[in-house]
C-alpha cells in the first residue's frame, strides 16, 4: 500500500500530473519541461525528483544533460491506468510539446 500512496502524493499536484502526462508522450530532458511549462529549471527538478522517488518517472544521464522518461511499468498499474482513463493531456501543453519537438529545442541546449 506503501507504493500506491506515494503514487497518489506525487500526483496529486497539478504541475506534477502535467509532466507526467507530456512524458507518456515521449522522453524529455529538464530543458524541453522549462520550455513548455514555462517554470524555472531548479522547480523541474524538484518536481522530477518527486516523481521519481514515487517509481512512476525514470532518467537517464546523457553527458551532463538528464533525459526523463515513464517507467513502462507504471502504466501497466491498475491505479494509473484509472487516473489516466479520467485526466488527458491539455491542449495548450500538447502544442507546446509539439512546438518544442519542431523548434528542437533539446538539440539546441542539451548537446
Amino acid at each position: 500500500m506503501n507504493k500506491t500512496i506515494k503514487i497518489l502524493d506525487a500526483l496529486s499536484d497539478e504541475t506534477r500530473m502535467r509532466i507526467f502526462l507530456l512524458l507518456i508522450n515521449g522522453n524529455l530532458c529538464v530543458c524541453e519541461l522549462v520550455n513548455i511549462l514555462d517554470m524555472k529549471q531548479a522547480r523541474i527538478s524538484r518536481i522530477m525528483k518527486k516523481l521519481t522517488d514515487s517509481g512512476l518517472t525514470e532518467s537517464k544521464r546523457v553527458g551532463k544533460w538528464i533525459i526523463y522518461s515513464v517507467r513502462p511499468e507504471t502504466l501497466k498499474m491498475g491505479i494509473v491506468r484509472g487516473l489516466l482513463d479520467d485526466i488527458k493531456i491539455s491542449a495548450e501543453d500538447l502544442r507546446r510539446l509539439k512546438n518544442c519537438k519542431t523548434e528542437g529545442i533539446r538539440e539546441g541546449c542539451c548537446k
